[in-house]
């Protein structure tokens, strides 16, 4: 079964991060915007992504694999050019979604987070 996590925000992400152990399992992390009252991310690209992702997730991700959803903030917060998640060496954000494998090479951004396919190889590629 795939560990799911959910944080909100930079500084429970690093937090998390800092003192994570995944005992030598892929970790894959999801950035995505908020999400809105109506549970939906304010995120379109998110939005259209998020039953590709959920279904690779339970389909390819390895079985003892960790699945990371880490939210970005709102809109205001994500746009802001200065925003920690963009500047972070480790996760170099430009577009949500961006799905990433930690400390490798492995990257999906954008409309690609809704590609079978391309989900299927990232999660299914060695590191």
């Amino acid at each position: 079964m795939v560990h799911k996590h959910f944080l909100a925000g930079y500084d429970a992400f690093v937090a998390f991060m800092k003192d994570f152990n995944g005992h030598g399992a892929p970790i894959n992390i999801l950035f995505t915007g908020a999400k809105l009252e109506n549970g939906q991310s304010w995120c379109g690209d998110c939005v259209e992504a998020a039953p590709s992702i959920e279904k690779a997730v339970e389909k390819d991700a390895p079985k003892d694999s960790h699945f990371i959803y880490v939210d970005v903030g709102d809109r205001p917060t994500w746009k802001d050019m200065n925003n920690a998640f963009r500047k972070d060496t480790n996760t170099r954000l430009s577009v949500i979604p961006t799905m990433i494998r930690w400390k490798n090479p492995q990257r999906l951004e954008g409309e690609q987070c809704a590609k079978a396919d391309l989900l299927e190889l990232f999660f299914t590629e060695e590191d």
